[in-house]
């Protein structure tokens, strides 16, 4: 970034362009640098980071002004992060910023949503990127008292960077005060009952998504859902790499394509001779 440009923040959602949560997070950030936002013309939830293949994508302008543009597209949050990288920046982005989601997207939700899509798409550019949503659901949710922690975090990120791949997953609870905030891991955590059948009166039925929530580790104290609990504002780091190491060294011996010949190697020298 040139020493006396302000930084430019790339912001996405899966909620859609109108959600509050996003308008919020567009009024915290600004202060910070100049405003470029492209996201989803309708709700995208659950999206994750799945693109548009088979159709078009188009965009409308919204919003003009110093320090802000604001465009809708038919896309979901990853195609948003794309399309605004390849076609409508004019330089490259000092950070990018998925939210504010209306709902929880700690432990395993990770995976699922496209708010952390967005940070996702930008880390796969090799940007800094930060994911932040709140445990609550309602449209028309409060999120006044995420401004200072919103800011201090994105602060953060655009002053020190991110190692390449890394994105940070911000999950704010409902609560009046806030415990302060902790630097968690991802919790295990599952759902259960995932899926209520209704009866249709033309005959058959069909299926509302909904669920139970369920802790796999609810005497852990280190993770995010243990946080959120205990009105702490929870920041996940994530990485890109999905690699489990542990398992890559213990099969790798076992497995490998060198072992293999090895294995057939002794096989034949074991193997008696033939005599005629």
């Amino acid at each position: 970034m040139h020493p006396h440009m302000k930084p430019l923040i790339l912001l996405s959602n899966d909620d859609g362009v109108r959600a509050k949560g996003l308008n919020s997070l567009i009024e915290m950030l600004r202060p910070l640098g100049d405003l470029f936002v492209i996201a989803p013309d309708r709700g995208r939830s659950g999206a994750s980071c799945s693109i548009t293949t088979p159709l078009p994508i188009t965009i409308k302008r919204l919003r003009g002004e110093e320090g802000l543009t604001v465009y809708s597209c038919t896309g979901t949050p990853a195609d948003c992060v794309k399309l605004a990288l390849d076609q409508l920046l004019m330089r490259q982005p000092d950070l990018v910023v998925g939210g504010i989601n209306h709902g929880t997207n700690a432990s395993t939700n990770a995976h699922y949503s496209g708010t952390v899509g967005v940070a996702t798409e930008g880390a796969l550019h090799g940007l800094p990127a930060i994911a932040y949503s709140l445990l609550d659901y309602d449209e028309d949710a409060d999120f006044s008292p995420l401004t200072p922690y919103v800011r201090r975090i994105a602060d953060y990120v655009l002053r020190q960077g991110m190692p390449y791949g890394s994105i940070l997953n911000v999950n704010f609870p409902v609560a009046e005060h806030y415990a302060g905030m902790k630097v968690c891991r991802m919790g295990y955590s599952r759902w259960e009952n995932e899926y209520t059948p209704c009866e249709r009166p033309e005959g058959g039925r069909y299926f509302w998504l909904g669920g139970e929530f369920v802790d796999d580790e609810p005497d852990e104290t280190d993770t995010d859902v243990w946080a959120l609990d205990r009105d702490y504002v929870a920041i996940t780091p994530l990485k890109l790499d999905n690699t489990d190491y542990q398992l890559l060294h213990q099969m790798e011996n076992e497995l490998s394509e060198d072992s293999l010949s090895a294995d057939k190697a002794g096989e034949e020298q074991q193997e008696p001779s033939s005599t005629l």
